[in-house]
């Protein structure tokens, strides 16, 4: 199978950072002076971004329209698939490839970068994680390379943070599950060929009651909600599962039975690499657009980067950008290199989240009132924001995980 074309233009990322990779964390820490190859990879989506992104990303925003033309030249290139192993279809890079990456393509345009992330990190990352060879195969391959996208049914109309009370259910029935219930908010929704879906196959056991399931979109017995009409990210659907009675094969259960919330749990821990990402990406281009504007905009007889008051913004601005990205890198490393990194995944989250929201704030303040109509990107770089400290675990539950390591840690 021929590698992306991602892979061939920036030249084997997979395994760089192994075995000095340490060494080279160290380096970056220092000098923040990425590997050469991943120089590379920045460049390349970054001038993919800019030729087929930019341009048309408020329009896609106004017409709640899914970008299917650049979803499908992103899988050609490999974004779609970046950690899964080039045998399999994927790009066969590591997880700092594609923080970096995820970034670039948010800069351009938010909802597609969310798109990219979920396919990447919560529908092909537990099935590669988790799944069987034949799995693999089967649901893994056919969604590398952008003619099929996959979407993660976890949340419910009545439990959004509460991941282990879910009310869908799966009962066997001979050869087949047979799954009942709603799952909310599920990104790429109306778009997808697949699910992994979890739902509760034994109520009494609580977490370990849960299995998750590969579900093919669309199937008899799954309906799909109306797409919600949302105040950001619009480009990407966002609409409820209705289960009834689905029938799906026995062999689609993802790991073993009861594994369901644990898959879950590891499944978002990646995620939220991809959502920091993500967060990075819009917090850049709100500093983007507030200092081009700035440096055109005169006032008193100068442009408004003399005054001080817009030169403290923009100066912690920068420090809050820099920090998340620093932290986001970390995290990313930490999963390439096999370390645990459930804590430092939230905190990447969390910094980037509230960042991405504090820096298109402050990065409509710069504007006054052009940051407040459509004719200028920094409103719809605000509305994109919002979302980045909900989804994939609200920056509350951060703060839980946060803590309950550090207490951890001080106990053991």
């Amino acid at each position: 199978m021929a590698a992306p074309l991602l892979t061939r233009a920036c030249g084997r990322v997979r395994g760089a950072l192994r075995p000095q990779a340490w060494q080279q964390l160290h380096t970056i820490y220092q000098s923040v002076e990425l590997p050469e190859t991943h120089q590379m990879l920045r460049q390349t989506c970054r001038d993919f971004a800019e030729k087929e992104l930019v341009p048309i990303a408020a329009q896609l925003d106004k017409e709640h329209r899914f970008p299917a033309a650049q979803v499908k030249q992103m899988g050609e290139l490999g974004l779609l698939a970046m950690d899964v192993p080039e045998e399999l279809g994927g790009a066969g890079l590591d997880y700092l490839a594609y923080a970096i990456a995820m970034e670039e393509i948010s800069r351009g345009c938010a909802s597609t970068g969310v798109i990219m992330s979920v396919n990447n990190s919560l529908y092909l990352g537990p099935v590669l994680k988790f799944g069987s060879e034949e799995q693999k195969r089967q649901w893994v391959t056919p969604f590398t390379g952008g003619d099929k996208i996959g979407c993660f049914a976890l949340s419910e109309p009545g439990n959004g943070s509460d991941a282990g009370a879910a009310s869908t259910t799966a009962v066997e029935d001979g050869d087949a599950w047979v799954l009942n219930g709603t799952k909310a908010w599920i990104t790429n929704s109306w778009e997808a060929s697949a699910a992994v879906v979890f739902a509760t196959v034994d109520k009494s056991k609580k977490n370990k009651g849960i299995s998750a399931f590969l579900v093919p979109m669309p199937t008899p017995g799954l309906t799909l909600g109306k797409k919600e009409d949302k105040l950001g990210i619009r480009a990407s659907s966002t609409a409820n599962l209705i289960f009834e009675d689905c029938r799906i094969p026995r062999e689609n259960l993802l790991g073993e039975p009861g594994m369901g919330f644990k898959i879950a749990m590891q499944t978002l821990d990646m995620g939220r690499i991809g959502i920091a990402s993500q967060a990075l990406g819009i917090a850049q281009a709100a500093i983007d657009c507030a200092v081009t504007y700035a440096e055109n905009r005169t006032a008193f007889g100068a442009p408004i980067t003399k005054l001080q008051g817009i030169q403290f913004k923009l100066a912690d601005m920068a420090l809050a950008l820099d920090s998340a990205r620093l932290l986001t890198w970390r995290a990313a490393m930490l999963k390439d290199n096999k370390k645990p990194y459930t804590k430092e995944a939230a905190m990447a989250k969390l910094a980037a989240s509230e960042a991405a929201t504090a820096i298109s704030h402050q990065a409509i303040q710069i504007l006054g009132g052009m940051g407040y109509v459509t004719e200028m990107p920094a409103e719809r770089h605000y509305r994109d924001a919002r979302i980045t400290e909900i989804y994939e675990g609200t920056s509350e539950i951060q703060r839980l995980v946060i803590a309950g390591h550090l207490i951890k840690s001080y106990r053991s």
